[in-house]
């Protein structure tokens, strides 16, 4: 009898074993599967009957640092090529402008460490003095807009240039509408 327990104990572990080891198996042969990418298979293709071409697989890559950087350098440009304007002896802000206001308080609301200077400028009409004044008052009224959509104060500075810089050098209400401008900066890049 007790050569009968000593068989059905024997069989017993050895199902054990080989139960323990095949689930092992699958379930490495599953890990394996799952954090294993399986390499591009070549494609196969035939010009003629009978005859096979391979082609090297196409590979996608993926955004890396260099496109990152590209598209973080275009959106950079963009914020400051795009100027807010104003009417002649003016520094209210046009409809026009806010929505630019926005769009840069979207940018700087993506790029936190980002800091910028509001340059304001004014035509060639006046008096050094009083442009230089009007220039002050774009610029502050472009940075009140900006705090106002949730850009904290510190991140922003503002210079006057009056009409020392215009953008267009012409004598014409065409170039002066031009020169009448906030023009953005980042100054930490």
């Amino acid at each position: 009898m007790r050569r009968g327990y000593r068989i059905i104990f024997a069989l017993m572990v050895l199902c054990t074993i080989v139960f323990i080891v095949g689930c092992a198996k699958k379930g490495v042969e599953q890990a394996k599967e799952v954090s294993q990418p399986q390499p591009a298979q070549p494609a196969v293709t035939s010009e003629q009957p009978g005859e096979m071409k391979m082609e090297a697989p196409k590979a996608e890559a993926p955004l890396g640092l260099d496109a990152q950087k590209t598209t973080f350098e275009k959106e950079r440009a963009a914020f400051e090529e795009k100027d807010i304007y104003f009417d002649f002896d003016k520094f209210d802000l046009m409809p026009e402008a806010r929505k630019i206001l926005a769009e840069k308080a979207s940018f700087l609301n993506a790029h936190l460490q980002m800091k910028i200077q509001i340059e304001g400028h004014c035509d060639e009409r006046g008096t050094i003095e009083y442009n230089l004044a009007l220039g002050e008052r774009r610029a502050k009224a472009a940075l009140d807009y900006l705090v106002f959509l949730g850009i904290t104060p510190d991140r922003i500075s503002t210079i006057s240039y009056g009409k020392e810089k215009p953008l267009d050098p012409g004598h014409n209400e065409e170039a002066w509408a031009k020169n009448r401008r906030a023009h953005f900066v980042i100054i930490n890049k």
